[in-house]
């Protein structure tokens, strides 16, 4: 009887981890058909740019909008836009996001709420902030 119940909280023991490791991987953004890949950058969590309606419809479209004049011609396929994010296993802070819609970056938060949706939240200053919902692809 004990073996079934031993077997169960091994099980569990294991998935933990998984759960808390499991912001790395490729998400679907709120907005503009946005697919962000996210991956460990040395102790911290990065994304790149992966694909958006924007690089389907073009894609050698580039990061125009960027307040950094030496950076406007870089592209946007590929591009980091989440990089420094440190914490775990189900939040992380500290981080920066990029907007390439407006060429700022802003201070950022990424929040696991389950293992297939995650809450990535970006502020100018508290409370000026701006949520989204990414959903899991793989």
């Amino acid at each position: 009887m004990k073996l079934p119940i031993l077997a169960a909280a091994f099980a569990v023991a294991i998935a933990a981890p998984a759960f808390a490791q499991d912001a790395i991987g490729l998400w679907q953004t709120e907005t503009n058909g946005g697919q962000v890949e996210i991956s460990r950058c040395g102790n911290s969590l990065c994304g790149k740019l992966v694909t958006s309606n924007h690089i389907k419809a073009d894609p050698t479209i580039k990061d125009v909008k960027n307040k950094d004049a030496s950076l406007k011609a870089r592209p946007l396929k590929n591009m980091q836009m989440l990089y420094d994010f440190t914490g775990g296993p189900t939040r992380w802070t500290g981080g920066k996001v990029y907007n390439a819609d407006d060429g700022g970056t802003y201070s950022g938060t990424i929040t696991l709420t389950s293992p297939n949706s995650l809450k990535l939240k970006g502020c100018i200053v508290a409370p000026l902030c701006k949520t989204q919902k990414w959903t899991r692809i793989r």
